[in-house]
């Protein structure tokens, strides 16, 4: 049985895929995707560029946000019905190198998960027959959708063993680039009214940090040159000729948003009558938000997957198995 670990982020599109006796393959490219025309020409060229099609129209996906012409990336809620996802949808299958999907398995933000109608429209989307391009088609047989934090909760039980995820009361706290989301995990069971959504999140984090830079150096920086340096692990930023040292900005930026977040996650858990045993910080933003949740939490033990970025779809990957 074939198994895709599916995680299509505002920021980063990753997976996790193989067959289910066998360790997972994982891929990360960037959510960007546009017509072809909105690609300069030498990306349109370039051999790391996905191309697939949507409706009889060219796309290209898996592109740095900042380097596509008079396109805008979709921020908002209805993300999984836009063009941009359906197209980065394609690509992750295309990445597969598979012909048939038997278990996909993906994730929405806790918010929207907790609408069954809107996972259950997500499932039908994605499953079914896919013409990826004009000459090759794939078939996804089953689908399941989970809260996105969730992922990270099983990446942690598969990888580590620790009987105190699956016995306790876990607290999975998941920045992401457009939202913060969080799940209450008691005895692996989820505490659906503990659990919830900010738009506190990456996205918000970096516009702070971009305002900071520009406060102290002048000229422009857009968000999106941040998050390609914080991408290709890259400590500085080239603004006017000069190399940005982003650490101290970054730090700056995040300890105002992370701690807004963390207060109306602090908030839902505010009927809760029992404690939370364990905290597990996942996701793109995981090593941001580390001080604050420390803050919050300062007598439970924190784990961090070894990858923060994939857990998610490692976690999902290890569910469909």
């Amino acid at each position: 049985m074939f198994v895709l670990g599916l995680d299509i982020g505002y920021s980063n599109v990753k997976l996790a895929f193989g067959d289910q006796l066998a360790p997972p393959t994982t891929k990360l490219f960037p959510a960007g995707a546009a017509p072809v025309e909105h690609l300069p020409q030498a990306i349109d060229r370039a051999s790391d560029t996905l191309r697939v099609t949507l409706d009889g129209v060219a796309w290209g996906a898996g592109i740095s946000v900042s380097k596509l012409s008079n396109w805008n990336r979709a921020l908002h809620q209805d993300y999984t019905n836009t063009s941009s996802y359906k197209a980065l949808f394609y690509a992750a299958l295309l990445s597969s190198e598979r012909s048939v999907i038997d278990v996909l398995v993906t994730g929405l933000p806790v918010s929207q998960w907790q609408d069954r109608s809107a996972r259950q429209a997500l499932a039908n989307q994605l499953k079914g027959v896919h013409q990826i391009t004009p000459k090759r088609q794939v078939a996804v047989e089953q689908v399941h959708v989970v809260p996105q934090p969730t992922g990270a909760f099983v990446e942690q039980l598969f990888t580590t063993q620790d009987r105190r995820l699956s016995d306790g009361r876990v607290l999975v706290i998941d920045p992401g680039y457009f939202s913060v989301d969080w799940v209450l995990l008691n005895e692996g069971e989820i505490v659906s009214a503990s659990s919830g959504t900010s738009l506190e999140a990456m996205s918000v984090l970096l516009d702070k940090t971009s305002e900071l830079i520009c406060d102290d150096h002048g000229g422009k920086l857009t968000p999106e040159k941040i998050e390609d340096a914080l991408r290709s692990g890259s400590s500085n930023v080239l603004l006017l000729g000069q190399e940005i040292i982003l650490q101290d900005y970054l730090a700056a930026a995040a300890q105002s948003i992370s701690m807004i977040a963390l207060e109306a996650m602090k908030q839902s858990l505010r009927r809760e009558k029992g404690s939370v045993d364990i905290v597990l910080l996942g996701g793109g933003g995981a090593s941001l938000y580390q001080n604050a949740t420390k803050e919050f939490f300062p007598l439970n033990p924190i784990f961090t997957p070894s990858q923060p970025t994939l857990a998610n779809a490692l976690g999902f990957f290890y569910f469909g198995r």
